[in-house]
């Protein structure tokens, strides 16, 4: 490998190739999906968001744009976040739909009349199976190093792309809400 291949520009241009990628087969494959998706998120009375790991800091990041978008939104785990309900919606991520915690925890939601809307790469897992809204997204898997989907380390692809599509649901909705920046601007923090 020579320096250019092994340099920081060379690693940005492979992975906006790859983000890419991704996006255009998210949005292409099943437009219905991101529809079903962000009606979920439209339709809850709250919204609460669960992952682990990276995963679950890009959820974060959602969770913060709803917020501004005036969303009752809650980060599992957090010792302010309420009790899920029946007119809620659990948003998580998890990469191999099979993260323990996060499967418990959706089955719950479930028990008590909560949907689910899932990001992950496996359609057949237990979590995809919860689902009441769905997006596949066609990265590698943490455990997957054959860079057969992915370039990347681990699930990198899969995070990078959950930040993307919780900022493309945020921007879809904000300009469905037809509000302007100057009306979101007061929900940012003021205490850091």
């Amino acid at each position: 490998m020579d320096v250019l291949e092994s340099g920081v520009g060379y690693a940005l241009m492979r992975i906006t190739q790859e983000l890419d990628d991704v996006a255009d087969q998210v949005a292409t494959n099943d437009p219905m999906a991101l529809a079903r998706f962000s009606e979920q998120v439209v339709e809850a009375g709250r919204v609460f968001v669960l992952g682990a790991g990276r995963s679950g800091l890009a959820l974060r990041m959602t969770a913060m744009r709803l917020m501004h978008l005036g969303l009752d939104v809650h980060v599992v785990g957090e010792v302010t976040a309420p009790a899920i309900g029946a007119d809620d919606l659990l948003l998580t991520a998890s990469g191999s739909g099979t993260t323990e915690g996060i499967v418990r925890n959706a089955r719950s939601a479930v028990s008590v009349g909560a949907r689910v809307a899932v990001i992950t790469t496996a359609a057949e897992s237990p979590l995809a199976a919860l689902a009441s809204a769905l997006i596949v997204v066609p990265a590698a898997g943490k455990l997957d190093r054959s860079e057969s989907a992915s370039n990347q380390y681990a699930g990198s692809l899969f995070e990078q792309s959950v930040v993307l599509i919780g900022d493309a649901l945020f921007h879809a909705l904000w300009k469905r809400s037809g509000r302007s920046a100057d009306e979101l601007w007061p929900r940012h923090a003021n205490l850091e």
